[in-house]
C-alpha cells in the first residue's frame, strides 16, 4: 500500500517496470513542482507551455531508460521557418531542463489549439543518447510526424530503433497543484533481447498486440491524477499478467548546469581579444542562459590572461 503522502501527491518521479512473459518494458512519469519551476522561468503562452510540458515528460521517460547513471538524453525538435524555431530538453542524472524558441507573431495567427504540424511545419525530431561511461553517442533523426510529440516518438522508435512502442503523454492545469504533465512508455523487446535468438521485430506480434490494447485503455485523467500512485497505474493496466517487475523509482529535479563559476571558466578559455569583443562598454560580458532565463554578468578584466 502506498502511504497517504504518496497518494496525496505522487509527483516528480518515474518508475520502470517489465512484463517478462510478454517481453515488454515500460516507464511511467508524472511531473508537478519541477515542471512549474522550469516553466515559471519563462512567460510562455499556453500553447508553448503545453508543448514544453509534454516534451519534458517525454524527456523524463526516455532519459531514465539510460543504464549509465551519468549518461545524458537530449531531445531536439526544430524546423525551418516554423512557428516553433527550436525546442530543446535534456535529462542528466535525474535533472530535467528545457526551453522553446518561437515566433510570437506567427503563433498569434494560429488557432487556440494548433496541431503539431501547424507549429513545426516540416520539422525534425532528434533524440541523442550520450553514454558517459563508454563515451559513445547515438543520435536518431526522423521527420516530426503525428498529431502529438508522443506519436512522433513512436515514429522515432519504429523507424530508427525498429522497436514497437506506445507513448501516451498528457498535460493539465490543476487548481491545487498547478501544471501537471505525465506519460507512459511501453516497448516490445526484439526477439533475442532477453536471451532468445534475435530474429526480427514484429509490429503485429501477439504479445505486443495484447499489451498495446491494454495500454490504450489508460485515460489521461488517470495518468495525470497526482493522488494515484504510479505503481497503481501499472497494476490497473496489467494486473492480470502473471508477473510484473517494478523497478526502483527515480526522483526528478530541475537542473541547469549554468552557474557563475562555470560561466567564468568557459569565458576564460577564450583569447583575451575575443573576450574584449564580447564585453560591453563597461567591460562586462553578459551570458544569457536560455534554459533558466538568467543573465550571468562577468567582468572581463577580472579574468586571468
Amino acid at each position: 500500500m502506498a502511504s497517504d503522502s504518496a497518494r496525496s501527491a505522487d509527483l516528480d518521479r518515474t518508475i520502470g517496470f517489465s512484463i517478462a512473459a510478454r517481453h515488454v518494458r515500460g516507464r511511467v512519469v508524472r511531473l508537478g513542482p519541477v515542471l512549474h519551476e522550469i516553466l515559471s522561468a519563462h512567460a510562455y503562452p499556453p500553447v508553448i507551455e503545453r508543448l514544453l510540458a509534454e516534451a519534458l515528460a517525454l524527456t523524463a521517460l526516455l532519459g531514465t531508460t539510460l543504464k549509465d547513471t551519468d549518461g545524458q538524453l537530449t531531445i531536439q525538435a526544430q524546423t525551418e521557418n516554423g512557428v516553433v524555431e527550436l525546442l530543446v530538453c535534456d535529462y542528466l542524472g535525474g535533472e530535467l531542463r528545457g526551453y522553446v524558441k518561437f515566433d510570437a507573431d506567427r503563433l498569434a495567427e494560429q488557432p487556440a489549439d494548433p496541431t503539431l504540424f501547424a507549429l513545426f511545419g516540416k520539422g525534425f525530431l532528434a533524440i541523442t543518447f550520450d553514454q558517459a561511461a563508454s563515451g559513445e553517442r547515438y543520435q536518431g533523426i526522423v521527420p516530426l510526424e503525428g498529431a502529438s510529440l508522443g506519436e512522433a516518438a513512436e515514429h522515432y522508435f519504429s523507424q530508427s530503433e525498429q522497436i514497437p512502442s506506445f507513448v501516451r503523454i498528457t498535460m493539465r492545469h490543476d487548481a491545487a497543484q498547478g501544471c501537471v504533465a505525465a506519460g507512459l512508455l511501453l516497448q516490445h523487446l526484439a526477439e533475442g533481447e532477453e536471451g532468445r535468438e534475435r530474429l526480427h521485430v514484429r509490429m503485429d506480434h501477439p504479445e505486443w498486440e495484447h499489451v498495446h490494447a491494454l495500454a490504450q485503455t489508460l485515460k489521461d485523467a488517470e495518468l495525470s491524477d497526482a493522488s494515484l500512485p504510479l505503481e497503481d497505474i501499472v497494476w490497473r493496466l496489467f494486473h492480470e499478467e502473471e508477473e510484473i517487475r517494478v523497478l526502483p523509482s527515480t526522483v526528478l529535479t530541475k537542473g541547469c548546469r549554468c552557474n557563475a563559476d562555470y560561466i567564468r571558466g568557459v569565458i576564460s578559455r577564450f583569447p583575451v581579444d575575443q573576450r574584449a569583443e564580447m564585453a560591453d562598454d563597461s567591460g562586462t560580458i553578459n551570458v544569457d542562459c536560455a534554459f533558466c532565463s538568467r543573465i550571468f554578468a562577468v567582468n572581463a578584466h577580472s579574468l586571468l590572461n
